[in-house]
């Protein structure tokens, strides 16, 4: 009798073991934005607790989450990673400065918004359909799954953790379930939340979010794999009802299916860390993943009540050593280019923007080519895809996208206290052929300034490509009208000037960051003064006449983060600039000098200028800016003062400096540096500081009849600076603040701005 009941303990035992070893475990992830970064600390928290995951099923981040897992980085790889700047970037739609084409970029103007058109199309085709621009991340998903993915066939069992992750066809109203294909295409797929980031189309289907119908894929997991036990861990927005006043309820609730946030199967766990933050902020990484880690600590006794099976570590590590063989980049190279939805000449101009002369290249060469392409503001869109020829073992890479819209609009204004409130408006028409082709014009009018630029620009593809870029620009400043009100410098002195000039520029790229132009011009530049300060309106003013064509050499470095009030970055400005031109004088009737002369030639001169703004980020809230430059000129004296000192360089530090003539600031030749202390207590809110020195190596004074002579070297010196509170709104900035100029007894000047102080540049500048 003992015998048989040993036999059958026995057997009870073994029976035990067999179904503690046969125990498999399912882990279910739900979508969140980016709440979804707990799902790092679930994991974080399972592997150290040797609680082994045998399949993963994903929506949207939770398909991010769960694949990063799925092809081999460990907890801790996957928490470093979504901390990094790069990451943080590419989840706003903006690209670290060092991956930017500079050379592609539009020039700063005072627009605040630009609408995107193409005329054939009624008003709700020409909305935008998503807030962030996805090509950073459509590139970082191809370049981070593609070798995996094509490793194991596209299998998504082949993978360390067999994986499944789930997309919407709004088209047919149902989940479309990832078990196969491109890995990279699939999450992003996964991941498309409407409005924010633009959907893509795989086998014909346009795909949204999984979160739509199935933001917690327990029936995929179950369905698929069959666990004896889930984990499941759900940050899930709640879906609260519709409110009459809220868009983006009503939104949510027309567009999104009710889900079950309970495990399918008969044992299973729900796990819901803290995850109290906007769908798109990814600011609070660290802390959501501590919640998910330590939400997962609590679970973990009654996790272990179920399931006895211990991770077998050291099998895990083996397996991710072999999966980061796959991952290596420079295993993946191009032989063959494929692309999608643009006509011939389209097609043309990308292939010779990414694949020169049929030459294979690798994914690393390719990055710098793709940010160069995508950067172009003809095209709207570009998504990588990446097949493997099973025989050769080299790629294809295919690229499906559409061109942008035609016509561009530019608005923008300067809305401020003093007189130099303007209205902007801007338009731009893009064609993309065999050549980039970009016509642009734009005017400004205002008290202080009233001007317009007009360009048109070639852009040539290629290995080493360039632009080509004639434009004319008229100017109008009248700087008297605008001195009044708030900001005196005694009486002022009345100035209009005119500025025509026609330019012919070739640009090349240097780098991503960084551009070379080489320019060729020739302008018309009028001044009308008294040189006198006892004036009436029926006095009649003098006139200069300086016309001059010019040489001109530049190179550019800009990281800046914002076109006005930029907190991070950097601004490198060299320029060489050769010129020749001819004076002419019409006297007033207040002049010293009473004749006139036409066409005296100036002798030609020589200017370099250094411009270098930095940024230095101290810590999250405080950041150090320091500002220099140097201008060295072999300029000589125009016929008066007032001429000699309006064809003068100026130094203007700061975005209000540029609606002031003041004659101390400037110079033939210079040296100037400043200081910029920049507190941030809350987002998008700068407290700055600024403050600046002005060193004229020999400054220019007035004769006492009316000529211009040099001082003795390094005596004046001045002082400039800012106080101001900014608010960086998405249209633009909107400042408060104080100016101080070293001179006179009227030094200081409350300002309050809406908009950008940006003007069409000057020939002279």
């Amino acid at each position: 009798m003992r015998k048989t009941l040993n036999i059958v303990a026995l057997l009870l035992f073994l029976l035990t073991v067999g179904s503690v070893k046969a125990q498999k475990i399912g882990l279910v992830l739900s979508g969140g934005g980016a709440s979804g970064l707990s799902h790092i600390g679930v994991l974080k928290a399972l592997e150290e607790n040797s609680v082994p995951v045998d399949y993963i099923s994903g929506t949207s981040i939770g398909s991010l989450i769960g694949a990063y897992y799925a092809v081999g980085y460990s907890p801790k790889e996957i928490e470093n990673l979504v901390k990094t700047i790069f990451f943080q970037s590419i989840t706003k739609g903006d690209l670290p400065a060092k991956y930017e084409y500079m050379v592609k970029k539009r020039d700063d103007y005072a627009s605040w918004l630009t609408f995107k058109l193409n005329i054939k199309d009624n008003y709700l085709k020409n909305l935008p359909t998503n807030v962030i621009n996805s090509i950073p991340i459509d590139y970082y998903l191809m370049e981070t799954f593609t070798g995996v993915s094509n490793s194991v066939n596209n299998n998504f069992d082949s993978l360390i953790v067999p994986f499944r992750c789930v997309a919407s066809d709004v088209q047919n109203k149902k989940s479309v379930t990832f078990r196969d294909g491109d890995l990279s295409s699939s999450i992003r797929a996964s991941m498309s939340y409407p409005f924010y980031l633009r959907p893509i189309s795989i086998d014909g289907k346009l795909l949204f979010d999984g979160g739509l119908y199935n933001n917690f894929p327990t029936d995929v997991m179950y369905n698929d794999f069959n666990p004896d036990y889930i984990i499941g861990a759900n940050v899930a927005e709640k879906n609260l009802p519709p409110d009459d006043d809220n868009l983006y309820l009503q939104l949510r609730n027309l567009l999104m299916t009710q889900t079950n946030f309970e495990p399918v199967c008969e044992n299973g766990i729900l796990i819901e860390p803290w995850s109290d933050v906007s769908v798109f902020n990814f600011d609070n990484a660290q802390r959501l993943i501590d919640s998910g880690y330590y939400a997962t600590l609590r679970a973990i006794p009654q996790i272990k009540k179920q399931v006895q099976r211990k991770l077998d570590l050291k099998n895990l590590e083996e397996q991710r050593k072999k999966f980061k063989e796959y991952q290596k980049l420079e295993n993946i190279v191009y032989d063959n280019l494929e692309v999608t939805g643009y006509t011939k000449n389209q097609e043309h101009f990308i292939s010779k923007s990414i694949f020169y002369k049929n030459k294979p290249f690798t994914i690393n060469q390719l990055k710098k080519r793709y940010f160069r392409l995508a950067g172009d503001d003809k095209i709207k869109n570009i998504f990588p895809v990446s097949v493997i020829d099973t025989v050769t073992k080299k790629y294809t890479l295919k690229l499906f996208g559409k061109k942008e819209k035609p016509f561009y609009v530019d608005a923008g204004a300067i809305l401020s206290n003093r007189p130099i409130s303007e209205a902007f408006l801007g338009l731009q028409y893009n064609h993309l052929g065999k050549i980039g082709t970009s016509i642009y014009a734009n005017g400004y009018l205002g008290k202080l300034y009233s001007g317009t630029h007009s360009h048109i620009r070639f852009d040539f593809p290629g290995k080493n490509p360039f632009y080509i870029e004639p434009s004319f620009t008229y100017s109008r400043w009248d700087y008297y009208s605008s001195s009044v009100l708030f900001y005196d410098f005694l009486k002022p002195a009345f100035l209009i000037q005119e500025d025509k000039f026609g330019e012919i520029k070739v640009g090349v790229p240097v780098g991503n960051i960084s551009q070379t132009n080489f320019a060729a011009g020739y302008t018309e530049w009028t001044n009308q003064y008294y040189q006198t300060e006892n004036f009436t309106k029926l006095d009649t003013t003098d006139k200069t006449y300086f016309d001059y064509w010019y040489l001109q050499a530049n190179y550019t470095i800009n990281t800046l983060n914002r076109k006005m009030y930029a907190s991070e970055g950097s601004f490198v400005n060299a320029r060489a600039r050769f010129l020749q031109g001819r004076e002419s004088h019409q006297p007033g009737n207040t002049s010293i000098d009473t004749s006139s002369f036409k066409n005296i030639i100036q002798p030609t001169w020589l200017q370099l200028k250094l411009t270098i703004d930095k940024y230095f980020k101290t810590s999250k809230s405080f950041k150090v800016g320091v500002f220099g430059e140097g201008v060295y000129s072999t300029q000589g004296f125009f016929s008066n003062y007032q001429a000699t000192i309006l064809s003068t360089p100026a130094f203007n530090p700061t975005p209000e400096s540029q609606t002031f003539f003041i004659e101390a600031y400037r110079a033939h030749k210079y040296l100037a540096g400043g200081l910029k202390l920049i507190v941030t207590p809350i987002k998008n809110i700068d407290i700055r500081t600024e403050a600046y020195i002005f060193q004229p190596i020999e400054s220019i004074l007035k004769t006492s009849d009316g000529g211009s002579r040099y001082s003795s070297p390094f005596l004046y010196r001045y002082i400039s600076g800012l106080a101001a509170l900014v608010y960086n709104s998405p249209i633009g900035p909107v400042s408060l603040g104080v100016n101080y100029y070293d001179q006179n007894d009227n030094s200081f000047s409350f300002f309050f701005h809406i908009g950008y102080i940006i003007f069409n540049r000057k020939s002279i500048d």
